[in-house]
């Protein structure tokens, strides 16, 4: 099965965007593009910003649209969480054209097809933040070299939260620090979401991603 992104529903940052760093945003489960489009307030200054929006649709009634099924309460499926992050690699292609460095910020499955772009293609994505989300089990080609670069992923989930399975958890908690330069936090009392402290720890992340970007020779 392959999907693919619908670049017309694509929401961009209104500042002109060539030359300048790349955020791309991912949604969650029965959400769509416009979701994390309000976080732009909290994001630093001087970079371009693309929601996009997952290729799926949900089940009936679920609204919004999806990156991948959700195959059970405990298990996710990691040949959809790799179909969908093969087409945001796709998608980025064309609109990352010009672009000075590429991060992705993904809230729950956007976080985790976030985490598997970079798994997939780590020269190309400089930096994630992972919200509430996980890294897909199994091995993929590229996880010696992330062992070998360690890229820089924020990783923030809640003591509450209660919708991502405890053993995936528990695995991406194992897998990232042997992966990637690893920071982030466990925010006491979060539940499923995003709080104003844990923005407030993405800008300074996202921050030092732009700083290092624009050291870069364009």
């Amino acid at each position: 099965m392959t999907v693919s992104i619908d670049s017309s529903v694509t929401l961009w940052s209104p500042e002109p965007r060539d030359g300048k760093p790349l955020l791309v945003l991912l949604h969650g489960y029965g959400a769509d593009e416009r979701d994390l489009f309000g976080l732009i307030p909290y994001l630093p200054e001087g970079i371009a910003v693309a929601a996009v929006g997952a290729p799926l649709t949900p089940p009936w009634p679920m609204p919004g649209r999806s990156w991948y099924a959700i195959d059970s309460l405990d298990t996710r499926d990691a040949a959809g969480i790799t179909t969908a992050a093969e087409a945001l690699l796709t998608w980025l292609d064309e609109a990352s054209a010009g672009a000075r460095s590429i991060a992705l910020l993904g809230f729950s499955q956007g976080a985790a097809v976030s985490l598997q772009a970079l798994r997939l293609d780590p020269s190309r994505i400089d930096a994630v933040v992972a919200l509430s989300g996980y890294v897909a089990t199994g091995d993929l080609p590229n996880d010696e070299v992330l062992h070998e670069q360690r890229p820089p992923v924020f990783w923030g989930r809640g003591t509450h939260d209660d919708v991502i399975p405890a053993g995936l958890v528990d695995h991406t908690a194992q897998w990232l620090p042997a992966h990637t330069e690893l920071s982030g936090r466990v925010y006491q009392g979060l539940t499923h979401s995003i709080s104003e402290q844990e923005l407030s720890d993405v800008h300074v992340f996202l921050s030092q991603w732009k700083d290092a970007a624009l050291k870069k020779a364009p």
